[in-house]
């Protein structure tokens, strides 16, 4: 049976993520923040584990609490949105956080983890479309483009230093997705993302190590 760690599975896809893993057979092994939120992902089938990824230390704890347990696919979810004060408004505490939830902590995660994952594995963290630096066209949202652009740049890295350990990272964008984050006008379900991602993910190889990776399994621009 293969084994996913997800980080990140309170709700919305991480949630979908931890309902179509389990029903399709794998072992699911679950993160939230506090316990009374991981009822819905513990009925859906996952094992829960309390992490609050802001804190290294839980991080690491977690790795330790689950030492020996070898990990197929370790999915990073979590992350935040942020304030989104307009241009002349932007408080560096603001920017500091989500990057801090956003960028470091998947670092860390893959840090902490790397010892769990024996090749061939695949990590893979949830980025966005808005990290993309060819495809803004939009402009705002400094702290959450920033991030996840500085996260993409973070996972092509993990790529060239963890090749030899047979570890394969890559970015991927669920498109927009009718979440908390991405409100009731987004086109897709948590749903219909979570599958796409999955085929998506069914497909990765050794060589699209370092990847940019779309719902549809297109390749994106940096």
């Amino acid at each position: 049976m293969a084994t996913l760690l997800i980080i990140g599975a309170s709700r919305g896809l991480g949630l979908e993520f931890v309902r179509q893993y389990a029903a399709a057979g794998w072992r699911v092994l679950a993160t939230v923040r506090d316990p009374l939120s991981g009822r819905a992902a513990s009925e859906a089938g996952a094992e829960i584990y309390v992490c609050d990824i802001g804190d290294p230390a839980s991080i690491k704890r977690l790795a330790a609490s689950l030492d020996g347990t070898p990990i197929d696919l370790l999915l990073h979810n979590a992350g935040i949105y942020g304030a989104n004060p307009p241009f002349g408004e932007i408080d560096p505490a603001d920017l500091i956080e989500v990057y801090r939830v956003n960028t470091v902590a998947p670092l860390l995660v893959a840090q902490a983890f790397a010892g769990h994952l024996v090749g061939p594995k695949l990590f893979a963290v949830l980025s966005s479309m808005m990290g993309s630096i060819a495809d803004n066209s939009s402009g705002g949202s400094y702290a959450y483009r920033a991030s996840k652009a500085a996260l993409n740049m973070v996972i092509k890295t993990l790529s060239l230093d963890l090749a030899e350990r047979g570890i394969v990272p890559v970015a991927l964008s669920p498109g927009w997705v009718r979440t908390e984050m991405g409100g009731p006008a987004a086109p897709l379900s948590p749903t219909e993302a979570v599958s796409g991602l999955r085929a998506a993910l069914g497909g990765v190889k050794a060589a699209d190590s370092g990847s940019f990776i779309h719902v549809d399994g297109s390749r994106l621009p940096w």
